[in-house]
Parts: structure tokens; sequence; C-alpha cells
């Protein structure tokens, strides 16, 4: 046995794994500082689309192809659809009407508690815990919004939003493995990151978005290039790399890693209240998490959930 490059591996996977914590749980930072300047969907669909172009060429110039048929580029579509615009887009204008960052990733975190939600609704039995972690995360999810919102620090409107995106986000999850997609995961991303974005931009525009790049500051854009590379490219080959070569509870764990990574960051940089309520409720949510990927780990790889909306 190659003791020497067993410890590569591992150390390949746990540098994948940082990435994506730290990376995925940050960029719920990054949008809550763009939406301060820019219109959330008009600037989170510029990112997409300029994400899925960068992330094309680099394609091509590792002679991949991104030729796709029509039934692969509808498919790459409608996730682009529930993806980025229902479920990042969502986030983006949930967060501009003031939902704390870290809010905002807790109630994202809900994506698999609500994909299990679907399956029972299609007539699939998930495992009694699973239905337990369903119920425990969406009673923490109540007291997160209900709670917050008597506090003052979690507004209503906004709450709402954010997990209609983490529905969304897990609607596409589920239906995912039933469409026709392009068989290369980063030629799947390219098509539903310019798709999606373009029609973010659309919906933005026809919705009143009048973005004026030349009135924003440094820190916008900063923050609004660091979701194009970091947040879109960079974790995103990272989560891809650890679906091939780390097990799928292990790399499962970025969804009751990230809020608690999110939550941190609002705190640390725009301090963001660590309220009762958010305390209590993003504990619960995450444990409701842990429950669920714990008793799901062993289901079919077609069957694993899709990236969270950021």
């Amino acid at each position: 046995m190659d003791t020497g490059r067993s410890g590569a591996r591992v150390g390949l996977v746990v540098a994948a794994l940082v990435i994506v914590y730290v990376v995925w749980g940050s960029t719920y930072l990054a949008i809550r500082v763009v939406v301060e300047e820019m219109p959330p969907l008009t600037g989170m669909g510029s990112r997409f689309v300029l994400a899925g172009l960068l992330l094309g060429a680099l394609l091509k110039v590792r002679g991949t192809s991104l030729r796709v048929t029509r039934a692969q580029l509808l498919g790459a579509a409608l996730l682009g659809l529930l993806l980025p615009l229902l479920g990042n887009g969502f986030v983006a204008i949930g967060e501009s009407k003031g939902t704390p960052s870290g809010v905002a990733a807790l109630l994202v975190a809900a994506v698999p508690l609500f994909v299990v939600a679907y399956r029972v609704l299609s007539g699939d039995r998930p495992r009694p815990w699973s239905v337990v972690g369903v119920l425990v995360g969406f009673v923490g999810l109540a007291w997160l919004v209900l709670g917050g919102r008597e506090q003052g620090d979690v507004p209503l409107g906004g709450a709402v939003l954010v997990v209609a995106a983490s529905a969304f986000w897990a609607f596409g999850s589920w239906v995912q493995p039933r469409l026709t997609l392009p068989e290369n995961p980063f030629v799947l991303a390219v098509h539903e990151m310019w798709t999606g974005g373009v029609m973010m931009v659309g919906l933005g525009l026809v919705r009143g978005e009048r973005p004026d790049p030349a009135s924003y500051g440094a820190e916008t854009w900063w923050a609004w290039a660091y979701l194009v590379v970091l947040g879109s490219m960079v974790a995103f080959s990272a989560y891809v790399w650890l679906l091939g070569n780390a097990p799928i509870g292990l790399v499962a764990t970025y969804a009751y890693v990230n809020p608690v990574v999110a939550v941190f960051l609002g705190w640390l940089i725009l301090a963001e209240p660590i309220t009762g309520a958010v305390l209590v409720g993003g504990l619960v949510i995450v444990a409701a998490v842990a429950i669920v990927i714990s008793v799901e780990r062993v289901q079919p790889r077609d069957e694993e959930p899709a990236l969270e909306p950021v």
C-alpha cells in the first residue's frame, strides 16, 4: 500500500472539504454585502452568467465539449429556474429585505428536510428517523422565524422568501435525477448557471430593478467577484471532486457546517446578533439536518442532495 499517495489523497479531501465549508458558508455574508447596493436579481443573475461563461471557457481550454441536446438544455434550464433563480434569487431578495446572513443560512439548511417531504408526497417511504428529523427541523424553522420576529431581528417577509428558496432548491434537488441532463456535471453547471442567470436578470428588469454599476463601491464589487470566482467556480469544483473521491456521508456534512460558518461570520463581520431564537432554532435545524443526512447517507448516488442556493 502506497501510504504517501493515501496521505496525499486524504489531504486533498480535507482541503476540498474546508473550501466547501468555508466558502459556501461565507457566500451568505457576501450576498448580504452585495445587495446593500446591487439590486438582488440583476446582481446575482449577472454573477451566474459570468460564472457560467468563465467555467465554460475553462472547460473548452481543457478540451471538454459543451454541446448538449435540446432535451439536455431544457433540463439544465429548468434547474436554472429552480436553483439559481428561485433558490439563490429568493435568498438574495430575502437578505435585501433585512434577513441576516446567518439566519438565511440556517433557513437554507432545511433543504434536506424539504427533500424528504417531497419524497413523502410522491409516495416514497423514507426511513422513520428521516420523518422524525423533518418534523423536528420544521419546528426549528418555525421557532427561528417566529421567535426571531418577536425579538425584532428576523423580518417576516424576508424570512418567508428564504424559506421559499429552500423549498424551491429542494424541489430542484429532488427532481434533478428525473430530468434529461448532460452527463458531465461541469457541463451541466455551465448551462444551468448561464440559463438561470439570464432568467434572473430578465426577471429583475421586469420587476423594475435598474442596475447602476458606476455607483457601486469597491466593497460591493469585491463581494460580487468573490461570489463569481470562489462561490460559483472554486467551491463548486471542490464539491464535484468530493462527490467522486469521498464518502457521501462525509460530503453531505456541508449542509450543517455551512450555517454555523455563516452565523459566525455574520456576527464577526456584520455584527449580526445571535439571539435566543437564532441560537435555539438554529441548533434544532442543524440537529434535524444531521439526523436526516445520517439516516439517508446509504441512499443511491443519483439521490444525492444538490448544491445549496449560494
